[in-house]
């Protein structure tokens, strides 16, 4: 946000960009509700917003969630992938289950990695519930190999030491469900899921899957993300005909896994909590952190062209609208890059410098807010893994990765499918390149989350023959951290408050 001098606040007072860092316990429901519902399932639609569930454009889900089912759900900050899933299967947030990111800074060795699968110490509700005496499930959520989740499914695939793909594998609990998958519906279709050729094919094998799971183990809880939308809302935008389409294709898809559960002989006891992570912004500004932080001697580059964050005074971490920076005061960057070679001088970085590299960053044109230190709290971000101060973007911007400006000098990955290798999230990779694979151009991109705005909000809706007479029209959001508790004491287990406030 700038004021009428174009400078910049340090930590904006805008209700509409941050979270309400209050946590909320279980929402309410009659008894009936209660008592009658054995069985829970979450369809996790991420970008689906209450606007639009409606009788035209996805008539399927407005005749099971008419409006008085439907309200926003409200993200926490930052309304990125992991760090929402996080909250929402946890009842926590960002500063206290530590994911402020889709990636994670290693601090000891000065490096950013995007998209770890591994459980680690992530404690979610299906996990939970499972020590309780639930049968649970999760499909394709972040984070889940070491599940303790009676049925999971993830993508896994077998790579070559340069990332490339040799096999395509998921990794499932049980050991063998994925060959079963495979053997009934073909591989799963990694190439949809994301990239350039991503469409609704990966979300219909994810509900195909998700069909199985029931048939199979009839768990009590199953948590199915469905990512259709995703790509057409950083594509094309929130506001585009193309994503009006694909909502329609979402409806049908989300159709045909409904007209399978209400054959199953648990139905009559089954609430189905609809729900989505964040809503899109659109977007036409990117911005390039790190390419700043080059051009000033901070950020080092090897001679591939690649970012040699180990020996870099400062690197910001961007994932959407949100940049992690996280500052070195021993590193031996120059102060003369200003070049794309990676030819840096090595002259000595002091604190004001690095103040200088904070300045540097909040004068960057579409950059609205620098969190420092004081304010992590308030954004409910005080968690160790936040970088040294964070950026949020305006509402139309979102930031790149890049810190070069000639393509040529681009590391080798920036041309490929590489989501492990880039050191930030790179949204181009839904279009194809001139050059390679993926695009280089980030003016394609569209759309982008981040922002905790009303605009954006997601979806909460609970629906289904148990939940037989819920009311969410006194609700003008539920926050993240509410999802949890509430489907506890739906099903009747677990140690929460269990008291609406």
């Amino acid at each position: 946000m700038t004021d009428d001098t174009g400078s910049h606040d340090t930590a904006s007072t805008d209700s509409t960009e941050r979270t309400e860092q209050t946590e909320q316990t279980a929402l309410e429901f009659d008894s009936e509700t209660i008592d009658s519902t054995g069985r829970l399932i979450v369809l996790d639609v991420v970008g689906l917003q209450p606007q639009h569930i409606d009788p035209e454009r996805t008539p399927t889900l407005h005749s099971l969630f008419p409006n008085e089912r439907v309200t926003d759900l409200r993200p926490p900050f930052p309304a990125l992938t992991v760090p929402t899933q996080t909250t929402l299967a946890t009842g926590t947030g960002p500063s206290e289950h530590g994911d402020v990111s889709s990636g994670e800074f290693d601090r000891e060795r000065r490096a950013a990695e995007f998209w770890e699968r591994d459980r680690a110490d992530r404690n979610r509700i299906w996990e939970t519930a499972s020590e309780a005496g639930l049968t649970t499930g999760a499909l394709f959520f972040q984070h889940l190999i070491g599940t303790s989740a009676d049925v999971a499914v993830t993508p896994s695939p077998i790579e070559d030491e340069d990332n490339n793909l040799i096999e395509m594998n998921c990794w499932t609990n049980p050991n063998g469900f994925y060959d079963d998958l495979q053997e009934a519906y073909a591989h799963f279709p990694l190439h949809n899921y994301w990239g350039p050729g991503a469409n609704e094919e990966g979300s219909q094998w994810i509900l195909s899957a998700a069909r199985e799971a029931v048939e199979r183990f009839d768990p009590d809880l199953l948590w199915v993300y469905v990512p259709h939308l995703d790509y057409v809302g950083q594509s094309d935008g929130p506001s585009s005909d193309a994503f009006d389409a694909e909502l329609e294709t979402v409806d049908e898809m989300l159709g045909d896994f409904l007209d399978f559960l209400s054959e199953t002989d648990r139905w009559d006891e089954t609430a189905v909590n609809l729900l989505s992570e964040y809503g899109f912004h659109d977007v036409e500004q990117p911005v390039f952190p790190n390419r700043a932080l080059h051009e000033a001697g901070l950020l080092e580059t090897d001679a591939e062209g690649d970012a040699d964050i180990p020996n870099s005074a400062a690197f910001a971490m961007v994932d959407h609208q949100i940049a992690h920076v996280y500052l070195d005061t021993d590193a031996d960057a120059g102060a003369d890059a200003g070049t794309d070679d990676g030819a840096n001088g090595n002259a000595g970085v002091d604190g004001d410098a690095l103040e200088s590299a904070r300045e540097l960053l909040a004068d960057l044109d579409g950059v609205a807010t620098v969190i420092d230190d004081a304010e992590k709290a308030e954004w409910g971000i005080d968690h160790p893994n936040a970088g040294d101060f964070v950026l949020v973007a305006e509402p139309d911007a979102w930031f790149q990765y890049y810190w070069w400006t000639d393509h040529d000098n681009a590391p080798p990955y920036a041309t490929d499918m590489d989501i492990h290798d880039k050191p930030g999230f790179d949204p181009c990779e839904l279009f194809f390149g001139e050059e390679g694979m993926v695009s280089l151009d980030p003016s394609t991109v569209s759309g982008s989350h981040g922002r905790v705005d009303e605009s954006a909000y997601g979806c909460y809706a609970l629906g289904g023959p148990a939940a037989r007479d819920v009311d969410l029209s006194g609700i003008d959001a539920v926050d993240a951290t509410a999802v949890t508790p509430t489907i506890e004491a739906v099903l009747e287990y677990g140690t929460l408050d269990q008291t609406a406030e």
